[in-house]
């Protein structure tokens, strides 16, 4: 997959994410794909990935967009930084508009996403809906809890200031 090929997957693979038609959005995935995301956790295979998208997120969200921006890929990894916006259909936050940017990581396996992951300011969603701050601070601490409990940080924090991890190899 070249550069531009990988820019077009992710404007297909965004504006299916608009759709809200699970199997549309899954049909970018490889059979056994992760989707790592921030408010949905982690979910596994199309048939789950469909699932996520149509069930939950569209469950809550209206309006949807999604563009991703200055795309990089070296053949098997790209990134790309995005916005995103909807209005809530959450009922203590119906109608409430959210905009929201965020870096996308994707490894890419025989022109599908093998892996999809993201960085999101989720504390800037939950300021704009109006969430209660003891709220806020619960679901702060939950996600405190994965990004420390991930294989990735433990090995980060476990190596001294200074060492470097192994390029990673794919």
């Amino acid at each position: 997959m070249t550069s531009d090929e990988f820019a077009l997957l992710l404007d297909q693979f965004t504006r299916s994410a608009e759709s809200g038609v699970g199997a549309r959005f899954a049909q970018h995935f490889t059979e056994d794909a992760v989707y790592d995301d921030y408010i949905y956790g982690i979910h596994q295979g199309r048939a789950d990935i469909a699932h996520m998208m149509q069930d939950l997120f569209h469950r809550d969200a209206a309006d949807y967009r999604w563009e991703m921006f200055d795309p990089v890929f070296d053949g098997t990894m790209g990134y790309a930084w995005s916005l995103s916006s909807f209005t809530s259909k959450i009922e203590q936050f119906t109608g409430k508009p959210v905009v929201i940017d965020g870096i996308s990581r994707f490894i890419v396996r025989d022109g599908l996403i093998a892996e999809y992951r993201e960085s999101v300011n989720g504390g800037v969603a939950m300021a704009q809906l109006g969430v209660e701050p003891g709220r806020m601070d619960k679901v702060f601490s939950r996600w405190t809890g994965w990004l420390q409990e991930r294989p990735e940080t433990v090995a980060y924090l476990a190596r001294p200031k200074g060492s470097r991890a192994k390029a990673r190899s794919r």
